[in-house]
């Protein structure tokens, strides 16, 4: 009954259908036809099947474009591999390369065919994540990796499963970046993302290498040349994105941004993290204030929409599903006042470590660097460093100095152990001591 239970939490996998005609693919022919002459244009020779999937359609759907363009002598068939078009070799002609160089003055795109806005909106509101579908054993199979209190997964747990933005801060060393990092180790259903978008002619590249990773499907490349492809090709398969940007964020890179020579828009951070999360890291570092980066998102985390504006002065409205974290070393007053943080739904204060959990994460590290360290020997240490002298406990600490540590026993071909005289060298170098 449990397995049953869990498995009705986790969403069913959004597949965008496969079209089956121009009709279907949600564009205008004439676009259809401007991306099989850019793509000819580019790639010299290629059969009927190649082009196709270059534009991640079937043949048939590009079948009556093609036949309309040898009518009109810009595309010539070289030669025939088989029976029909689709096993064919084509090539522009010479009306058909100057045609071609026409499209490209009004842009470079040259890719799988856009996902008209309308679909993307769809399939994007498809993809939110169901109510309840983060349960406690598969946050903590998460965080394994890390030393958290249950506490500290408590207060997480309800935010990321209510997808409401979420302020974590604390003292610097104290390891937010890490506990927001780990969300992206959640097991989850992969989603479909679009390689890019059109709307009123305009093309939007989503698809960024940096932040999306494909996952390859079972015999991929085979199936799509003896099988109907499973799911539209204008899309890809992905994990749910995770995407951070920290002080070098300006309130321009949250717009479209329009490339002057591909004349082609790339989206913003927050597009390419629909339907996963986006973490503003270093919150208040950022060139524009607090209150202008937040006051960038009240519609889009209250409505679930965002106004993207083009160069023409037009405006297109998206479907907004990432989850906001923001991160910040800076004390919730020196952000804003009340009226300011109330915006931000769910805040956790990420405290120090206390002595028992400052004694884990150090175990842990030296165990995963396969060091022993005796109870006797770090029990001084913390004595030493910690209970005489006040200074507080961050969760860095541990890995900094044992790191340093590793330096110090390489350099001076110690043996490869933790002494006191070890982690006391490791320790001033890794400090800064007022003198």
């Amino acid at each position: 009954m449990l397995a049953a239970t869990q498995d009705a939490l986790i969403p069913e996998l959004v597949v965008p259908p496969v079209p089956e005609n121009i009709e279907e693919t949600g564009l205008p022919a004439s676009m259809i036809e401007q991306l099989v002459l850019k793509a000819l244009y580019f790639r010299g020779e290629v059969s009927g099947r190649d082009l196709a999937a270059g534009l991640g359609l079937k043949y048939s759907v590009i079948d009556d474009t093609i036949e309309g363009l040898k009518r009109q002598h810009l595309v010539a068939v070289k030669r025939s591999l088989g029976i029909g078009n689709k096993s064919a070799v084509f090539a522009l002609a010479e009306g058909g390369r100057a045609l071609a160089r026409e499209y490209l003055d009004v842009n470079l795109y040259n890719g799988p065919a856009p996902v008209p806005l309308y679909q993307y909106t769809a399939v994007v509101r498809r993809q939110r994540r169901s109510e309840s579908w983060l349960t406690p054993e598969s946050l903590a199979r998460a965080y394994r990796h890390m030393v958290v209190t249950p506490r500290i997964l408590s207060q997480i747990g309800p935010a990321v499963n209510a997808g409401k933005s979420f302020l974590i801060y604390g003292q610097p060393g104290n390891g937010k970046t890490a506990l927001a990092e780990a969300l992206f180790r959640i097991e989850e259903e992969p989603i479909y993302i679009p390689y890019a978008i059109e709307y009123q002619g305009n093309i939007v590249q989503v698809f960024d290498p940096i932040y999306h990773q494909p996952i390859a499907e079972a015999d991929d490349e085979i199936s799509a040349l003896i099988h109907d492809p499973a799911h539209d090709r204008r899309w890809f398969r992905a994990k749910r994105p995770f995407i951070v940007t920290g002080g070098e964020l300006t309130l321009s890179m949250l717009d479209l941004s329009y490339n002057e020579a591909s004349k082609v828009y790339d989206a913003p951070f927050q597009i390419k993290a629909n339907n996963g999360i986006y973490l503003i890291d270093d919150f208040g570092r950022q060139r524009a204030t607090p209150a202008e980066v937040l006051n960038r998102w009240i519609v889009p985390m209250e409505r679930h929409v965002d106004y993207l504006s083009f160069r023409s002065g037009g405006k297109m409205t998206v479907p907004f599903e990432a989850f906001l974290i923001f991160s910040t070393n800076l004390s919730p007053d020196q952000l804003g006042d009340e009226a300011f943080l109330r915006r931000i739904q769910y805040k956790m204060f990420l405290n120090d470590p206390g002595e028992q959990e400052y004694r884990d994460i150090f175990l842990r590290f030296a165990a995963a660097r396969e060091f022993d360290c005796s109870p006797a020997v770090l029990d001084d240490f913390i004595d030493r460093r910690y209970r005489r002298t006040a200074k507080p406990m961050r969760r860095c600490h541990p890995r900094d100095v044992i790191s340093h540590a590793i330096d110090h026993i390489n350099f001076e071909r110690l043996a490869y152990e933790l002494t006191a005289d070890v982690l006391d060298r490791a320790w001033e170098s890794c400090f800064a001591e007022n003198g």
